[in-house]
């Protein structure tokens, strides 16, 4: 789940830094710049592991901040595909299911990876697994937020989320009429997530962890029932012996 990256920066180390170590002011200046980030096909960065090199610092003329290359390894978020997580629940949509594991929130489980059958419940804005009994009814499974819930990483994506300009007006005289408009269809746009993990629960073992936790206890106590279930009878002799 978690991996060291190793990465080369270039740092700047602003004067009013200089009365401390350099070792010390390059680790604040890279957790600053890098921590909680996510770096494009690297993952979401976590915290600064080691410094490996420190190379001379320069300083350039018209900046008085002197300036280091540094090689560093860092912790890094990026589960790889197959491994299988728990987070929680964080909302349904018909999209599928939002999980969170509390210090990353970008996971999505797509309705077509959940368990079959499953439908979302427009009132309790929730999916639900219609479990099939043995009797051919069904039983409703709910996937509720603030469950625990376990599932495998199916896919990652990453997305180039640099900043664009403005849209440009494509005459003088649409400018001044198609500022309003611009601005709304730029709200509009859809946020880009940079980092994403897609995940999946349609296969036995994973989802809501409640489900299968009952389903342990139901089994339980089956083999407790037959266990007292056992007919005895007696020999010749009196004495009771087990009837295999």
């Amino acid at each position: 789940m978690f991996v060291l990256a190793e990465l080369k920066d270039n740092v700047r180390i602003a004067p009013d830094q200089f009365n401390l170590q350099l070792v010390d002011a390059v680790r604040d200046e890279i957790d600053r710049k890098l921590a909680n980030k996510v770096l494009l096909n690297v993952g979401l960065c976590i915290a600064l592991k080691e410094i490996v090199s420190l190379k001379d610092s320069i300083i350039l003329p018209g900046d008085g901040a002197s300036h280091t290359e540094v090689l560093f390894r860092y912790v890094v978020f990026r589960p790889m595909v197959g491994t299988v997580l728990t987070g929680k629940i964080r909302n349904c949509s018909r999209e599928g299911v939002h999980v969170t594991l509390g210090f990353f929130d970008d996971i999505l489980i797509p309705h077509a990876a959940l368990q079959h059958p499953s439908r979302f419940d427009e009132a309790e804005q929730a999916w639900v697994w219609e479990y099939p009994l043995e009797d051919g009814a069904k039983h409703d499974l709910f996937m509720d937020v603030g469950e625990p819930i376990k599932f495998r990483v199916s896919r990652e994506i990453f997305e180039e989320t640099s900043p664009i300009g403005p849209p440009k007006a494509e005459t003088q005289s649409q400018q001044g009429a198609s500022t309003s408009s611009a601005a709304a269809s730029t709200t509009s746009q859809e946020v880009k997530t940079p980092y994403k993990i897609i995940g999946a629960i349609n296969e036995s073992g994973l989802g809501v962890l409640s489900w299968w936790d009952q389903q342990g206890k139901e089994e339980d106590q089956d083999d407790e029932d037959g266990e007292d279930n056992i007919d005895y009878e007696n020999d010749e002799d009196g004495e009771g012996a087990c009837e295999e």
